[in-house]
């Protein structure tokens, strides 16, 4: 059970961007790397795009799945994970993860933010702590 991509992504008028992301795309073939990682942003950002707010789904895209939370205000979250990895962990680690990005980063950053722009840097933090479940 693994876990991919954790992805923090703005929902707004009128396209979605990405506001900060951590890859875990190690196990991927080193040219591979730098695709599969685009590949992960490009699926993030059109489910989100395609979800309403308040929503959340997971939606299978190849042999991955992709958990996605869209609150009201927004603001969105994404994990691609295998198969496997639990979806009920896979939406408390969005709700953890986006709580935490809201109060640390002001509401009026995401629309004009980037990933170079936003500072938040627990992502990779939370995506090497969930990555085998169960915890160790």
């Amino acid at each position: 059970m693994r876990l991919y991509s954790l992805s923090v992504l703005y929902k707004g008028d009128p396209k979605v961007h990405l506001l900060k992301a951590a890859y875990d795309v190690s196990t991927f073939n080193f040219f591979q790397r730098p695709s599969v990682q685009e590949f992960m942003t490009f699926t993030s950002q059109l489910i989100v795009e395609r979800s309403e707010l308040g929503s959340r789904a997971s939606v299978k895209e190849q042999e991955y799945l992709c958990h996605v939370y869209v609150r009201n205000d927004g603001l969105a979250g994404v994990v691609i994970a295998d198969n496997e990895y639990p979806q009920r962990v896979c939406f408390t680690l969005l709700d953890k993860v986006l709580d935490e990005f809201s109060r640390q980063v002001s509401k009026i950053d995401w629309p004009s933010g980037s990933p170079a722009t936003i500072s938040y840097a627990a992502l990779d933090g939370y995506l090497s702590k969930y990555q085998v479940w169960p915890p160790r």
